[in-house]
């Protein structure tokens, strides 16, 4: 017996041991390895091709969907002009200017490229997932998969946010101010650059609950610490609003810090109602 028991352990080797926690891990999702199944070192310069690779598809993306979106993008443009601005208030007025002559070009592969970056996002993270999927244990493999279409969803969310709330406010508040002091002349271009941003802004916002559940679900912080450093990333928040909204009077930044305040807010909130 003791003969036996030597010879079944002599032929067990490591090899087989790392095929047996393999097959249970992949059988057994909520199993954790010691370390990722298919982690492996690589020289930077390969690290970094590989990235630049991953972005070359995303940008290859938003090129193609705004090729595809060009066609229609007057008939957009008609839509969000007539839906945002308050035609009611400034009559002929609101009809929008030209001026100079590629203005209405311009704008038309403006108004394309937004729907190029909202269809993106879901491609950058899947291409993020992608890069790290060696070093991902196949429960952070699941959250990720399940970002992808998460981002795409909130990417319209944002979208119609900016579309239905955000810019009437925000025009609304133009015309209030000048009132009695001046007409207001709407120039398709720079009207359009505001509109737009905003569009893309909040579409990359509305990112934030999702970000925050993958970067919890996978071990990188804790909703306590995201708590104790509110303040922090209010002040953030409300720096980067400043820098990427184009309006000068400051109405827009603080609409778009309040709805990133409300996001970030409310994810904690409801990660501490659920006991997450």
């Amino acid at each position: 017996m003791a003969d036996e028991s030597e010879a079944t352990a002599s032929n067990f080797s490591p090899a087989d041991d790392a095929g047996t926690r393999e097959a249970e891990t992949l059988n057994n999702p909520a199993a954790t390895p010691d370390e990722p199944l298919e982690d492996e070192e690589m020289p930077l310069a390969d690290h970094i091709e590989e990235m630049v690779k991953r972005l070359a598809v995303v940008i290859a993306v938003a090129g193609l969907v705004t090729a595809v979106a060009l066609p229609s993008a007057e008939h957009v443009i008609n839509i969000l002009w007539y839906n945002i601005i308050p035609l009611e208030q400034l009559g002929e007025q609101a009809r929008p200017k030209l001026y100079h002559p590629l203005a209405l070009v311009l704008t038309e592969l403006k108004v394309a490229s937004l729907a190029g970056v909202i269809v993106a996002l879901p491609v950058f993270v899947y291409e993020t997932y992608l890069f790290m999927r060696p070093g991902l244990y196949p429960h952070e493999r699941r959250y990720y998969l399940a970002a992808v279409p998460t981002s795409l969803v909130l990417a319209v969310v944002g979208v119609s946010f900016a579309f239905f709330l955000v810019l009437p406010a925000v025009f609304q508040y133009f015309i209030s101010y000048t009132e009695g002091v001046a007409i207001v002349a709407f120039g398709l271009s720079k009207t359009f650059n505001l509109i737009l941003m905003l569009m893309g802004y909040l579409a990359v916002v509305f990112q934030i609950p999702l970000f925050i559940m993958l970067a919890i679900m996978m071990g990188l912080t804790t909703r306590r610490w995201l708590a104790d450093r509110r303040l922090l990333f209010w002040g953030a928040f409300l720096g980067v609003s400043f820098l990427f909204t184009p309006d000068p009077t400051g109405m827009a930044p603080i609409l778009v810090t309040l709805t990133m305040i409300g996001l970030f807010e409310g994810t904690l909130a409801l990660l501490k109602w659920t006991g997450n």
